[in-house]
């Protein structure tokens, strides 16, 4: 009987049978397969750049351990998606070693720039010390003038970002936020009701006008998710969340939900609880450290580098 010409099933596949130096004669030594060329080639893994300036994460509000845990779970989160990003974390409100201020963090990052690039470099060709992303859902006037003011204290060159929002992945976050509160279906494409579903979402923010005109955007999205009225609110005037859940029932809406429309150190303890009791209804968590934060956080700080992100595919865009 003839021998088979190819491999039995289920028996290792050699590419390419090379002799080792230290193997004994006629072995077979497993050799790397050349790297598939085309659309189905795996990428590369992005990496941050040599150098790179660093992520400073400008945290709002009074700091507290529950704020520090959130930055850093955020920054972990961008670590994650770009292995070597030096992500630092300074309080708006900060001022001791607990809570480094904004301004200290980023006067080191620009002293430990400078030492990198040295003095005789070019302002255009050592690029920003830093990079700042406000850890906000939305515009607040107050807040980003204090951030810009910080920078400009700090003697840093650094960049400072957009906020968080609008965009569809918060739209996904406040979905996911409301349904672990049992205030919404957990899953469009089954159909999953639960009996104390919202048939209205009062969409809180803060920052005035423009913060509620910006929230209203992802509120069209989280409306579309839902198939039930979103309306944005300011939590910081008073009575505006009471007005809003007033407007709601009046258009037919019975059973209201408050979504906070905010990562969570902006705000004071017990705020979100006191307009959800005010307008008579339950309220979600805030954002928090929800995965598409950090993601938003990374997409931010590489769009003002020009760094194309792997995850861009998957929802966050790069501009």
């Amino acid at each position: 009987m003839s021998s088979p010409t190819g491999p039995a099933p289920g028996s290792p596949r050699f590419d390419e049978v090379s002799p080792s130096p230290g193997a004994a004669p006629g072995l077979p030594v497993r050799m790397p397969r050349p790297r598939q060329p085309g659309r189905h080639r795996r990428p590369e893994p992005v990496v941050a750049p040599e150098g790179a300036p660093a992520l400073v994460l400008a945290v709002p509000g009074a700091p507290s351990a529950a704020a520090r845990g959130l930055a850093a779970e955020v920054t972990s989160i961008a670590r994650s998606e770009l292995p070597g990003l030096d992500a630092r974390v300074g309080y708006v409100d900060g001022g001791d070693e607990e809570f480094p201020a904004l301004e200290a963090v980023l006067a080191q990052a620009a002293a430990e720039h400078k030492a990198r690039t040295g003095d005789g470099a070019q302002p255009e060709q050592q690029g920003p010390p830093a990079v700042v992303v406000p850890l906000l859902a939305g515009p607040d006037s107050a807040l980003l003038r204090r951030i810009r003011q910080a920078i400009m204290n700090s003697g840093s060159a650094a960049e400072l970002t957009d906020v968080l929002g609008p965009h569809p992945l918060l739209a996904e976050a406040l979905h996911v936020r409301l349904s672990e509160a049992g205030l919404a279906r957990a899953d469009r494409a089954r159909l999953f009701t639960v009996a104390t579903a919202a048939d209205g979402i009062v969409l809180a923010t803060v920052g005035g006008d423009e913060a509620v005109q910006a929230a209203g955007i992802t509120g069209m999205l989280l409306s579309a998710r839902l198939a039930v009225p979103v309306l944005a609110a300011a939590l910081d005037e008073e009575g505006a969340i009471a007005r809003t859940a007033d407007e709601l029932r009046s258009s037919g809406s019975q059973q209201l939900a408050l979504a906070p429309y905010l990562i969570g150190p902006e705000i004071a303890d017990g705020l979100v609880g006191a307009a959800a009791a005010e307008a008579g209804c339950s309220a979600a968590e805030p954002l928090g450290a929800y995965g598409t934060v950090g993601r938003l956080v990374l997409s931010n700080y590489a769009s003002a580098l020009g760094i194309k992100l792997q995850s861009a595919g998957q929802g966050t865009p790069v501009r």
